[in-house]
């Protein structure tokens, strides 16, 4: 089977059972160490609930996400400008962002967008383009991961993603790893930060990454790795102007979204 990553050889790791039922084969890329599944036919099947009941940790989890994008948005990108959610789940994460005062909007195929109505793409110009646009855990899910970030470079020139990062040690079965979770059928690409930074070179895109789980692309050149705030220069002095404690993961403040959002939906249900 060749690599999703680089088209390049694969070797057999294991296989596993997914969605209780399928024995499935996991491949991992000879050059980058990305892994992969088989062809996923059972997808259809493993979307019969877009959210899947393991996945308890979606709200906080998207509160921090948001306490990490703020300040890159503040400090590196214009956050007066538009942003995207791309595959936003129910909207939680759009709906607090513009409760911060960040111009979000939400797009899903294959889920309802329950908090952020009246915000969705579809809603904008059909030609619209965005500052940034956030994708989190996406990449996990997609047959097609470089097919879907070529899409999300016609919306803009970053991208920031959240995907766990595979350990460091050889992983020989699904119980060495919590992320497989073959229970659900749906993560079906797991990444290393080689992997990622090779989708990000194909298009151009300089590659930052907290080691971990949050990941940024941009054709910008950074000053320094916006995820090590010590390290990077241009933060340091922004700190040092910021009085309050707190403002080091959010200042400035920005005037929330909320009462003139809900003003705009009261007049669309008139």
């Amino acid at each position: 089977m060749k690599s999703k990553i680089t088209g390049g050889s694969t070797t057999l790791l294991f296989t596993a059972k997914v969605l209780n039922k399928h024995d499935i084969k996991y491949y991992q890329c000879s050059e980058t160490g990305f892994i992969q599944t088989e062809e996923p036919y059972w997808l259809e099947e493993a979307y019969s609930s877009a959210i899947t009941k393991l996945d308890i940790g979606l709200v906080s989890r998207n509160e921090g996400l948001r306490e990490i994008v703020i300040p890159i948005l503040n400090h590196y990108f214009d956050p007066n400008a538009q942003f995207l959610d791309y595959a936003g789940g129910y909207g939680i994460f759009t709906r607090q962002m513009r409760d911060k005062g960040f111009n979000f909007y939400h797009t899903d195929i294959h889920c309802k967008n329950l908090f952020a109505e009246y915000f969705e793409q579809s809603d904008l110009p059909a030609d619209s383009t965005f500052e940034a646009i956030t994708a989190f855990e996406v990449f996990e899910h997609l047959p097609d991961p470089v097919g879907t970030f070529k899409i999300m470079t016609s919306y803009s020139d970053t991208i920031i993603l959240s995907t766990v990062l595979q350990p460091a040690t050889p992983l020989k079965s699904v119980d060495d790893w919590w992320y497989f979770i073959p229970e659900t059928g749906q993560h079906v690409a797991l990444f290393t930060a080689k992997a990622l930074e090779h989708i990000g070179n194909q298009f151009g895109y300089n590659f930052y990454t907290d080691g971990h789980g949050v990941h940024l692309f941009t054709k910008k050149k950074l000053t320094g790795n916006p995820f090590q705030k010590k390290r990077d220069p241009f933060l340091i002095r922004k700190m040092r102007k910021m009085v309050r404690k707190y403002d080091l993961t959010q200042n400035p403040e920005r005037e929330t979204l909320l009462q003139k959002d809900w003003t705009v939906i009261k007049n669309k249900l008139k």
